[in-house]
């Protein structure tokens, strides 16, 4: 069975990976390191601001409630 385009392109990306410079993987596998704690601050960040909307928005309808009950006197 005869290798395929795609395999032949791994083989190669990985041994430019391998042999293209002193640490080279090591910079690589850093930068993605560094990608994955943002997207996980980032997914942080954004259920953070989320759950204080929600807050926000339900006693802001609460509040709202009870200023037209005062003032229908009910």
């Amino acid at each position: 069975m005869a290798p395929g385009m795609w395999q032949i392109l791994l083989v190669v990306l990985l041994a430019v990976l391998l042999f293209g410079g002193r640490g080279k993987i090591a910079s690589v596998m850093g930068d993605f390191a560094k990608g994955i704690t943002s997207f996980r601050k980032g997914l942080k960040d954004d259920e953070g601001e989320g759950e204080e909307t929600t807050s926000d928005t339900a006693a802001g309808s609460l509040n709202a409630e009870a200023r037209e009950d005062e003032k229908t006197g009910s």
